[in-house]
């Protein structure tokens, strides 16, 4: 199973092995990750799983699609790599990949 690194925004870490087929959501939610909330179950809807993605993963996480950037308009502390967790979804390539959380979310 690939493994997620979550890192909050004071920098500390958490490691989830998570399994490929899940969002990166639902692994956070599944794990108790603080930052990530997914209120509305994963249908891009709520953008309360706005995270980060490190620069060095955005290729492997893929492009925002149309719904999803419309979202990520309505985020605060947008950035360059910004997601919705619940679109993205784990796969084996994925193994180490780091995902952090906007402070605006705790």
């Amino acid at each position: 199973m690939p493994l997620i690194i979550y890192k909050s925004h004071d920098g500390s870490t958490q490691e989830v092995h998570a399994e490929a087929g899940t969002s990166i959501m639902q692994a956070a939610v599944d794990n108790g990750i603080d930052g990530i909330l997914g209120e509305c179950g994963g249908c891009c809807s709520c953008a309360t799983c706005h995270c980060y993605v490190d620069p060095a993963w955005v290729a492997k996480a893929g492009e925002p699609d149309s719904t999803e950037k419309d979202m990520l308009d309505c985020v605060l502390e947008p950035q360059e790599t910004s997601r919705l967790s619940c679109q993205i979804i784990i796969t084996d390539e994925m193994d180490g990949m780091i995902i952090a959380m906007p402070e605006s979310q705790y």
